[in-house]
C-alpha cells in the first residue's frame, strides 16, 4: 500500500492553484457556511487535478487539507475512493474503460486486450509517449451504447475493437475524433432505427376518408354497381 506521506518519483514539487482556479476554488468553498468548507473537497480535487495535469498528487492534497483547514489524510481516503480522481500521473488521454457486465457482454474484454496491445501497456500503465493511459473501471452508466469508453471527459460508445484502435490512431495524431455512439445511434435509441432516420423511413399515411351519410351519399361502389345495372 503506497504510503501517505511517500511522493511519487515524478510529483511535482510544491503545488499552489492558479490566480484562475483560484477563483473557481473560492467559488466552491463560499457554497458552504463557515465551518462546513470540506463539503468542498470533491470540487477541489476536480480542479487541482485538472491543474496538476490530470493526477492528485501528495502536494495537491496537502493544498487542498490546507484551503480548507482538514487532515491531509481526509483528503486523501476521498481522492483514494473515487475513480475518478488519479493518485499517480496518466497519460495526456487517459482511457477509463468500463468493464461492468453490460459492456462486458458487449465486447469490453475484447477492448481492453486490443487497447493494451496497440499501446504495449498493462491495465492501469502508460503509454511509453505518455499520450495514453489505460484504466478499467466499474459502471459509467451508458449501458445502451455498451461497450463504452470514456477518454478525458468525452464518452465513446457502441464501439468494437477497430473503431475503438481508430479513435486511439486519430488521437495519437492529432485528429479530430467524434464522441458518442460509432454507429450513429442518438443517445439511447434503438440501434437498428436511428431516430435521424425514422421520419424518412415510415410509410406516408393514407388520407382519411371523410365521413358521410350512408342514407344520403352515394359512394363510388354503389354508382359502379348502377352502371352495370343500367347495362
Amino acid at each position: 500500500m503506497t504510503s501517505m506521506t511517500a511522493k511519487h518519483k515524478e510529483q511535482k514539487q510544491g503545488f499552489t492553484f492558479t490566480k484562475e482556479y483560484m477563483e473557481k476554488v473560492n467559488y466552491h468553498i463560499a457554497k458552504y457556511p463557515q465551518g462546513r468548507q470540506a463539503s468542498a473537497v470533491i470540487p477541489l480535487l476536480d480542479l487541482g487535478q485538472r491543474q496538476n495535469g490530470g493526477w492528485v498528487s501528495q502536494d495537491v492534497i496537502e493544498e487542498i487539507a490546507r484551503l480548507l483547514e482538514m487532515p491531509a489524510i481526509r483528503v486523501h481516503e476521498v481522492a483514494a475512493f473515487y475513480t475518478m480522481f488519479n493518485l499517480k500521473p496518466v497519460g495526456k488521454y487517459h482511457i477509463q474503460l468500463c468493464g461492468t457486465t453490460p459492456c462486458m457482454l458487449r465486447g469490453a474484454e475484447e477492448l481492453k486486450s486490443a487497447c493494451m496491445k496497440k499501446l504495449n501497456i498493462g491495465e492501469g500503465g502508460v503509454s511509453a509517449d505518455g499520450k495514453f493511459s489505460l484504466m478499467e473501471v466499474e459502471c459509467l452508466g451508458a449501458c445502451v451504447n455498451a461497450p463504452v469508453v470514456q477518454i478525458n471527459d468525452d464518452y465513446f460508445e457502441d464501439l468494437t475493437s477497430e473503431s475503438f484502435i481508430t479513435i486511439i490512431d486519430d488521437l495519437a495524431n492529432g485528429k479530430d475524433v467524434k464522441t458518442g455512439s460509432a454507429i450513429g445511434r442518438q443517445c439511447s435509441a434503438p440501434a437498428l432505427v436511428p431516430m435521424s432516420n425514422t421520419k424518412t423511413e415510415a410509410k406516408p399515411k393514407a388520407p382519411r376518408a371523410k365521413k358521410t351519410d350512408s342514407k344520403t351519399s352515394d359512394t363510388p361502389k354503389k354508382r359502379t354497381r348502377k352502371v352495370k345495372d343500367a347495362e
